[in-house]
């Protein structure tokens, strides 16, 4: 299994008076570490214009990363591409994965922030279309060397990607996916699924296979298997990893609660986010304590030991070929994430690499794309 860890700069109400560049410190350093720990790639968020994580560039981050390593994959954790314009996103991602040598891991998104799509000025009702003909417009272009596009939002005339893409993005390139619908759409774009856990594993278990039914269909072809991320407290002492979950993953999903709107009825009005009114009724049914623990339940806490266990769950459920952890977030302390990064690396990491077949990622992937090979 692939292990990977993610930087995602979170300043809850700028707790207990860190400020935002305090933040930044703190996670870069945690993103500086990583590879020397012996994690395998390092991952960014995007979000915007709130506290709740504080990486409008993901792109731009991993590039600092790539330039303080030399092995470690960088993989976007997603470029919401609704909130892009997508000819950006193809040179963006060309230009990182030149520099860093082909070591991007390239994630899509479409976006669940009702404050970032407002202040952005996209219509949320119109993000399933305008994520759908972006990625296609982008996937393609990176094989095709160009990107060139006639749909009803997105409307790009012939332009050249340079630098251009050496390598395919093929087997590279994973989209964040909770709905059902989403996965169909995914399985149908032919990329990888990044399950980011919010329900019960055996609902996630459910959509992979349809997922994997939807995309073989289309493909011809088995579908990837996904790449798993989580919240993290790992800790020797039990009692003091359950405190650090009860306090920093419980206050994450208050986080989550507030960016997203989670009490709020706009998705009920929202076209694209029907699951999202299921959750709003969970919510109610079960109350924010209720769900809270939950989602604490859903992430990885504990000893070693059991987080290690936690994991090999998820992958007996998943089939998931890596795991991406979240180390720092909810106000937690810097040293108290560095301590979090270093005992998971040192007591889990080792046995989970162990565990499961490696991504298509981790194998040497010498293929140009479709352009390159074309003239070569």
């Amino acid at each position: 299994m692939h292990v990977g860890m993610a930087s995602i700069f979170q300043n809850p109400q700028n707790a207990d008076g860190v400020s935002d560049y305090t933040i930044y410190q703190q996670d870069m350093a945690l993103a500086f570490a990583a590879e020397g720990l012996g994690y395998e790639s390092v991952w960014g968020v995007e979000h915007h214009f709130t506290d709740y994580t504080m990486t409008p560039d993901p792109v731009q981050f991993l590039a600092a990363v790539g330039g303080h390593s030399k092995k470690i994959k960088l993989g976007t954790m997603v470029v919401v591409l609704p909130w892009n314009d997508p000819m950006r996103v193809a040179e963006k991602i060309s230009m990182l994965d030149c520099m860093s040598d082909g070591r991007v891991i390239f994630g899509i998104g479409r976006g669940l922030g009702r404050v970032e799509f407002e202040a952005f000025k996209v219509d949320m009702n119109e993000s399933r279309e305008r994520f759908v003909e972006s990625a296609e417009m982008v996937l393609t272009g990176l094989e095709n060397g160009y990107c060139e596009y006639d749909g009803k939002f997105i409307k790009q005339p012939r332009a050249r990607i340079r630098p251009e893409p050496f390598r395919s993005f093929k087997n590279r390139t994973y989209a964040a996916s909770v709905s059902p619908e989403s996965c169909a759409l995914m399985a149908k774009l032919g990329v990888g699924i990044l399950i980011i856990p919010q329900k019960p594993w055996e609902e996630h278990a459910q959509d992979l296979a349809d997922y994997s039914g939807i995309f073989r269909q289309v493909h011809g072809v088995d579908a990837p298997p996904p790449y798993v991320a989580g919240w993290v407290c790992c800790d020797k002492d039990a009692g003091r990893a359950e405190e650090m979950a009860r306090k920093y993953i419980v206050g994450y999903w208050q986080s989550v609660v507030k960016h997203y709107e989670m009490q709020s009825s706009h998705f009920e009005n929202t076209k694209g986010y029907e699951y999202y009114k299921k959750l709003n009724e969970t919510i109610e049914e079960h109350g924010i304590d209720g769900m809270a623990q939950f989602f604490m339940d859903l992430q990885v806490w504990g000893t070693p030991e059991q987080c290690y266990e936690k994991i090999k769950e998820i992958h007996s459920r998943t089939n998931c070929c890596g795991f991406t952890g979240v180390f720092s977030y909810a106000g937690m302390p810097g040293d108290v994430a560095m301590k979090n990064l270093e005992t998971f690396a040192k007591h889990v990491m080792p046995e989970l690499k162990k565990l499961g077949d490696r991504p298509a990622f981790d194998q040497d992937a010498d293929q140009a794309p479709a352009f390159l090979r074309a003239v070569g």
